[in-house]
């Protein structure tokens, strides 16, 4: 994407006012441009692939095909486009269904202005999204305690039902990628190099199964890897 062109965005939702409203504030910012609009799962599969947008707003609950699946079909597309789920603070289960099916983060419905430009203006560079409230209500969830174990269980502890073994130094790694650093923050914090840090962040998306920061938080929150205070 040139540097000097809008951000092109995909908004897919059932309800038209939130169409409509999401329109209305995109069309008042020079920077952006509505590329599309979809009422269901199906279309925003249809029109990712039509449109190549930068950015899909995508909404949970929809008719024909939810977001979940949809996303899912979107990254099969080897689509680039940042994507977004819009939800509300009921939605737990889904929201991190919706990161490991390859969402960067979530967008309040009820969020201000400025939170979506900030939101959409990362979500085009490809950054991780998980805002500080968001990934507290996820970090609420009751966790899965470790066979035979009391306490919430970590990653390679013998009898950990998620069978999943990440080092040390990787549950280190994870941890900081949860707390938004970035990688030479972490390096720093660590006394690693950052070409560690990345070795690192590829060993524990090949060992959880995913590709982005995102998701690789979501498997961490869901299996209880990380502390609540983060």
């Amino acid at each position: 994407m040139p540097v000097d062109s809008p951000i092109r965005i995909l908004v897919a939702d059932d309800h038209r006012i939130v169409r409509e409203g999401l329109r209305l504030i995109l069309e008042s910012q020079e920077e952006f441009t509505l590329a599309g609009e979809a009422a269901d799962g199906e279309e925003a599969v249809r029109m990712s692939a039509e449109l190549h947008p930068d950015v899909i707003l995508m909404d949970l609950r929809m008719p024909r095909m939810d977001g979940i699946a949809a996303i899912e079909e979107i990254r099969k597309q080897d689509s680039k486009a940042g994507i977004v789920i819009l939800t509300t603070y009921n939605e737990d289960d889904l929201m991190i269904r919706g990161l490991r099916a390859g969402a960067l983060g979530f967008l309040l419905k009820d969020t201000d202005r400025e939170t979506l430009f900030r939101v959409i203006r990362s979500a085009a560079r490809g950054e991780s999204l998980l805002q500080p409230e968001t990934l507290a209500r996820v970090l609420s969830r009751p966790e899965k305690p470790a066979a035979g174990q009391g306490e919430p269980s970590l990653a390679g502890r013998p009898g950990d039902p998620s069978g999943i073994a990440l080092s040390i130094r990787e549950l280190e790694v994870l941890r900081a990628v949860a707390k938004g650093k970035r990688s030479k923050e972490i390096a720093h914090d660590l006394g690693i190099t950052e070409r560690t840090v990345k070795a690192h962040l590829a060993s524990i998306y090949n060992k959880l199964g995913v590709d982005s920061r995102a998701a690789a938080i979501a498997i961490a929150a869901q299996n209880g890897w990380l502390p609540r205070d983060l």
